[in-house]
């Protein structure tokens, strides 16, 4: 069975966001992300796989292909047999207990898939993203989660009406902050991480008053700053460790 032209065309046009959005679907590709998400609950539309991947989901879900037909279709410089489509699930509301981080307009796919694996890793169950953070269903988003979205609840909210509105001590990820190896860290939080080149916006920075940062032990401390995935993972760790 080869791909029709309609699939080509919602394959190719599920690269953008307001498709992504219009047909309610997004694309993972990889055996091994592929086979996280099947084994989720997340729901599968189609499945355009070659002879070799095995999998147990009804057949009239999968297209099988050559691998020339999956080349076409792939985003990856080696396509890895198998390519999903899934249905982007229902938001639910925020959680309003545990411990949250939230994202204040991290842009870079790579950076926003691995913060999703960093958090699966050391347990934090609730990802809040502002409005103006890099879609957790692009594609690069969902290669680098390496199927971690299937244990991780992301929401989109209005970030500074959601800090406004929460009972949660916060925190912000801030180079003028504390030093966090000093800082008594709560077990109930919300850490909160800001935009790769510019920080923590204005206006979560006039909401939020606990500033923690991660001290430069290099002899010349000229080193600017952390990638935002690094000092996130720093943080979450010191965090867990404080409890």
């Amino acid at each position: 069975m080869s791909i029709s032209k309609n699939q080509l065309k919602i394959i190719t046009s599920l690269s953008q966001k307001k498709y992504r959005q219009k047909h309610n679907l997004f694309i993972a590709e990889g055996k091994k992300v592929v086979d996280e998400l099947l084994n989720s609950s997340f729901v599968i539309d189609t499945l355009f796989a070659t002879e070799d991947f095995i999998t147990n989901i009804s057949s009239d879900r999968i297209v099988w292909v050559s691998e020339k037909e999956l080349q076409k279709i792939s985003n990856l410089k080696t396509p890895n047999k198998v390519l999903g489509i899934f249905k982007i699930p229902d938001e639910r509301l925020p959680e309003k207990s545990g411990f949250t981080v939230a994202l204040d307009a991290v842009n870079d796919p790579g950076n926003l898939g691995t913060i999703i694996r960093l958090c699966d890793w050391f347990g934090v169950r609730q990802l809040i993203c502002s409005k103006d953070t890099v879609d957790c269903y692009n594609q690069k988003v969902v290669q680098a989660s390496m199927g971690s979205l299937k244990r991780v609840s992301i929401k989109y909210v209005a970030l500074e009406a959601y800090l406004q509105e929460t009972e949660l001590p916060t925190f912000i990820a801030d180079m003028e902050g504390t030093n966090v190896y000093k800082t008594q860290l709560p077990k109930e939080a919300i850490l909160i991480i800001g935009n790769e080149a510019n920080g923590i916006s204005n206006g979560v920075k006039a909401i939020v008053k606990n500033k923690i940062s991660i001290p430069r032990f290099g002899e010349t401390q000229e080193t600017e700053s952390l990638n935002v995935a690094t000092a996130t993972a720093i943080l979450l760790s010191e965090f867990k460790r404080s409890w």
